[in-house]
């Protein structure tokens, strides 16, 4: 069957609109706007969404707004069993997964683009969530749209689109509790918030790396001092923080030094990689690097993969108490704080990671510092299933049909935190993890967007995944 056709059709006259009107609401994460409910962002997405999803004409298709005290909402959508698929158990479902909270804008966008502007140039739709991940929910309908135009089958369909996953989706574990009855007992997860590592082919992600967040500080003064006065006689916080920080990585390599945050890699996870290394090479060359960087691994791409997807890695994602350069007295400052974010590999223990960088930060503080470690987050992450015979067959087919080549796996170096919480809740489920963020996309970054083509191709491929699920 071709869904093509139905799926060019929905994006080019329903869903680019739609997302253009998404991509201009500045709906950040909880983590990012503590005031999400007042600002009213949050419940603008949410009602186009919702909106978008109540109109398409689809029979029997019901959408609610699930509200819990405190907590951000989720649209969720049920669509009855369609075709030959119409008379099955209902508790067998299929559950869909996306979420519509964003990350901030970020700078560095190019001139005439920017986070909250839509702007279309030839296959690339730009601004802050179209891609990451705000066009699941329409491409997710779109999917069950073209299965009935052609009148093939699929089992019921319940789409759960979360809005905190940004921050780690605190927020969703409770109204899955709600919801429990409600999403019966899926036999697949489709989850389209990943990665593609090409936008030839259809790419299922068989892994995600788990996080643990802190939040370092260095306290060494009680107010800022005339360096003159202080320096060498005072410890700089910086210093003594760069001591701290040669606890955790090794500086000259990246290596994290904690065993906690390493664990034994599958045989058949470095198989994959080293297969899909030898068609694509390594990671680096997908990065805007500056002239004359030499990204790690550069020499072994297998080696580069699984860095990526695999070991653990540190990330300073934020910090306080420097001020702008520009601005800047001659000071000896009485703090620094720095944001590390340690990516996890995906069967590490977040909270034991957690609680040993803490406990390797905290002790003997060099030359009595104060020191102090904030926990910020920390997510499981998530190694998939082994394919079903009828899923991989499923996945070649989809692909061969919208690309014209076989699919290929690839781990991803990102963390979707409801996989890991779905595959302990659900461990019988088959996983369909993909999506959009290709080479150059920048979710998170700036000049982030959506590659319109490969959109299209893959709900045109999800059609042909829900309906071999129906058939299985």
């Amino acid at each position: 069957m071709s869904f093509a056709a139905t799926a060019g059709r929905l994006w080019e006259g329903d869903i680019l609109p739609a997302l253009h009107d998404y991509i201009a609401i500045p709906n950040l994460s909880p983590a990012f706007e503590p005031d999400w409910a007042g600002k009213g962002h949050m419940a603008d997405a949410v009602e186009l969404v919702r909106s978008w999803c109540a109109a398409r004409p689809i029979e029997g298709l019901t959408v609610e707004v699930h509200e819990l005290e405190g907590r951000t909402p989720v649209v969720v959508v049920d669509v009855p069993a369609a075709g030959a698929a119409a008379g099955a158990d209902p508790g067998d479902t299929v559950l869909l997964y996306g979420h519509l909270d964003k990350q901030p804008p970020m700078a560095g966008w190019l001139e005439g683009l920017g986070p909250w502007t839509p702007v279309r140039r030839d296959e690339r739709l730009y601004g802050r969530g179209g891609a990451d991940d705000g066009y699941a929910a329409f491409a997710s309908l779109a999917a069950i749209e073209a299965v009935r135009a052609e009148g093939a089958s699929h089992a019921r369909c319940v789409l759960v689109i979360e809005a905190s996953e940004e921050s780690g989706s605190p927020d969703l574990p409770a109204h899955v509790d709600a919801l429990d009855g409600r999403l019966g007992s899926p036999s697949l997860v489709v989850c389209l918030d990943s990665g593609c590592a090409t936008f030839d082919r259809l790419w299922a992600t068989t892994s995600l790396r788990g996080l643990a967040g802190v939040t370092l500080t260095v306290r060494v003064l009680d107010e800022g001092v005339h360096s003159g006065y202080a320096g060498g006689v005072v410890p700089s916080s910086f210093r003594l923080l760069r001591q701290l920080l040669d606890r955790v990585e090794d500086a000259a390599t990246g290596v994290l030094l904690l065993p906690e945050l390493h664990v034994d890699i599958p045989p058949d996870r470095v198989a994959q990689l080293t297969a899909t290394a030898t068609e694509l090479g390594g990671p680096g060359a997908s990065f805007p690097l500056v002239p004359g960087l030499v990204p790690s691994h550069a020499d072994d791409p297998a080696a580069g993969l699984l860095a990526r997807t695999w070991r653990p890695a540190l990330a300073y994602i934020g910090a306080d108490g420097l001020p702008p350069t520009g601005l800047a007295g001659n000071v000896l400052r009485p703090s620094t704080t720095l944001g590390l974010s340690f990516r996890l590999p995906p069967t590490a223990d977040p909270d034991a990671a957690t609680a040993a960088i803490e406990r390797v930060l905290t002790a003997d503080p060099p030359q009595g510092a104060e020191v102090t470690v904030e926990r910020d987050h920390a997510a499981a992450g998530w190694a998939a299933p082994s394919f079903a015979p009828w899923l991989a067959q499923a996945l070649d087919k989809a692909s061969q049909a919208a690309w014209g080549r076989s699919s290929a796996t690839i781990g991803e170096g990102g963390s979707i935190p409801f996989m890991a919480m779905l595959g302990e809740r659900f461990p019988d489920a088959q996983f369909v993890v993909t999506g959009v963020l290709g080479p150059g996309t920048n979710a998170h970054g700036p000049n982030e967007y959506l590659h319109v083509p490969y959109a299209t191709a893959l709900t045109g491929a999800v059609a042909h995944i829900l309906t071999a699920h129906a058939g299985r």
